[in-house]
């Protein structure tokens, strides 16, 4: 690492990038029950399964309103058929919650599987990360104490920008976790409502709602790929013509510019998976 002030402030900041970057690729190929050594997942459990009791009181409520709503009249509800169908409803539904952490926990293996076939064919493709070059590291170096100004404001302002974007993504990938967490810990009040025929689309909102936060994780991994080749294709190449200073503000643009597309990606990426799954 170079000695010079202004090189180690952005060869700092780049370096809290990277990390940054290669701690969200191990974030999200983690599992809930892996997550920061299995000691949140722990107290999920438990939140869940007191809340499962809750959740048959509420199945039962559910269900008495969803047999008078749909009965026309007292003659109907003695129809064999209709009775049936509702019973096998109140069955599934009592399935459902009994069993939701089973549920939840498939749903996100399936999901799951998805994000590590995806990492697993383009996992070298994010080997790129975000380095000073040379000729830029040359350039800082050989101005003068006086020309070294503008070039410490230009640090300061690129490393705060950088430090901020990685901030940003990481409490993002963070913030899918505990969605994911919430999710789980909730289930079976949601999932009670499908012992209503009225009120069964709560249930399948929030079966939609937790694939969606799921399936971020693979939004996530395509955004880094993107990044990537941004990173390592979409580079301009410097004009070693140019003031140091202008040289600097050139290569931070492009560099910002790459960053942000990944942040916004990865930021709406909750946004675009509800898009795509009409939630």
């Amino acid at each position: 690492m170079s000695d010079n002030w202004v090189v180690s402030t952005l060869e700092d900041a780049l370096s809290n990038w990277n990390d940054k970057l290669a701690e969200i690729w191990s974030l999200v190929s983690q599992t809930p029950e892996s997550f920061r050594g299995g000691e949140i997942w722990t107290v999920i459990v438990s939140i869940h399964n007191a809340l499962v009791g809750f959740g048959y009181g509420l199945l039962v409520l559910f269900f008495a309103m969803g047999v008078f709503r749909s009965a026309a009249s007292f003659r109907e509800l003695q129809r064999p058929e209709f009775a049936l169908r509702h019973f096998i409803r109140f069955l599934l539904a009592k399935v459902a919650v009994g069993s939701s952490l089973e549920l939840i926990t498939a749903i996100y293996k399936i999901c799951g599987g998805v994000v590590s076939t995806v990492m697993g064919g383009i996992g070298s493709a994010i080997s790129t990360t975000a380095t000073l070059p040379d000729k830029i590291v040359e350039a800082i170096e050989d101005v003068s104490f006086l020309e070294s100004i503008p070039l410490w404001l230009v640090s300061l302002l690129g490393s705060l920008l950088i430090t901020v974007l990685s901030f940003v993504l990481i409490l993002t990938v963070y913030g899918r976790f505990f969605k994911i967490f919430i999710y789980t810990a909730i289930a079976p009040l949601p999932l009670a409502s499908f012992a209503g025929e009225a009120t069964s689309r709560t249930g399948q909102t929030f079966l939609k709602s937790y694939v969606g936060v799921c399936m971020e994780g693979a939004v996530i991994v395509l955004s880094c790929v993107i990044y990537s080749a941004f990173l390592s294709g979409g580079s301009t190449a410097l004009d070693e013509s140019l003031p140091a200073v202008t040289m600097v503000w050139q290569y931070l643009g492009q560099l910002m510019f790459n960053m942000l597309v990944l942040t916004g990606l990865v930021k709406g990426s909750d946004r675009l998976v509800h898009e795509m799954l009409g939630a």
